[in-house]
């Protein structure tokens, strides 16, 4: 199976295409869809909390078809954060937006989706950013406990297959700069810490198992640094995780290039499952 998952940074603009980014993300969407992938999420949907609009879902299917469409939107504050996922409509996965129990307002900002299928969970996150001064570290390390319990309870059940942005670079490797960025959000001890927590509770960032002395290879570049891209001056804060007992499905786990754009790339996992 082909999974795919991208933070779009605002879906509405990728529908849209009104600038030249917005024709950009057009672009990269155009080029998720010609690779027909069996389950694609997305984060930072950017919707309003009614979800979708009419337009927005025509577009998706017509440029998804014969799939279902799936969405959590944010409750707590209009257009930001938000989840979607899309499924080849030959499964018939069940659809659930768990509420983890997570710090302040995060369970209402539409952070998480899970498809159960017979056998496995494929499930998105889009994991809340610590902020400027690191004033959401506290409750950033609150949602970290609570969606690793969340994560072992789905694998105690049969495999799991997770996506999204993390929001955090987790070795050295992981990103350009690392002695300049030691106490910036997304490389404070303590996420990286609550990252390999993650692991440890028995899942496999499948990029670096996969690839294990890849460098230079980053998901993210900062826009307001006008040549982070050009420099690939990046961080690797996407990921495909999966449980352990699932090595030795995996087939590959690649990063999409995209070009000039900067922010996001979609990331890309194939498992023989």
């Amino acid at each position: 199976m082909l999974f795919i998952s991208w933070n779009i940074d605002s879906l509405n603009a990728a529908i849209e295409h009104k600038s030249a980014r917005g024709e950009m993300t057009w672009a990269v969407l155009n080029e998720i869809a010609a690779q027909n992938p069996d389950v694609f999420a997305i984060q930072e949907t950017k919707l309003k909390a009614t979800g979708p609009t009419p337009k927005q879902l025509t577009v998706l299917g017509d440029l998804f078809p014969d799939y279902e469409i799936v969405w959590r939107s944010s409750q707590a504050r209009a257009g930001y954060a938000g989840t979607m996922m899309l499924y080849r409509n030959t499964y018939a996965p069940i659809v659930s937006a768990p509420v983890i129990g997570a710090p302040d307002v995060m369970d209402d900002e539409g952070r998480i989706l899970t498809l159960e299928f017979p056998k496995f969970f494929v499930s998105t996150v889009y994991t809340p950013n610590s902020g400027s001064a690191l004033a959401r570290l506290g409750d950033r390390q609150g949602w970290d406990d609570a969606y690793r319990t969340y994560i072992s309870t789905l694998d105690a059940q049969k495999p799991v297959i997770f996506s999204g942005d993390f929001n955090v670079a987790h070795t050295e490797i992981d990103l350009k700069n690392p002695k300049t960025n030691r106490k910036n959000a997304g490389f404070t001890d303590e996420e990286r810490e609550k990252f390999s927590a993650l692991l440890a509770a028995g899942f496999t960032d499948t990029f670096r198992y996969l690839h294990p002395d890849a460098r230079d290879m980053y998901t993210w570049w900062a826009q307001i640094a006008k040549t982070s891209k050009i420099n690939n001056s990046g961080w690797r804060i996407d990921y495909y995780l999966a449980s352990e007992r699932l090595n030795d499905k995996l087939v590959r786990s690649e990063i999409v290039d995209t070009g000039l754009r900067q922010d996001h790339a979609p990331i890309l996992l194939e498992v023989d499952i």
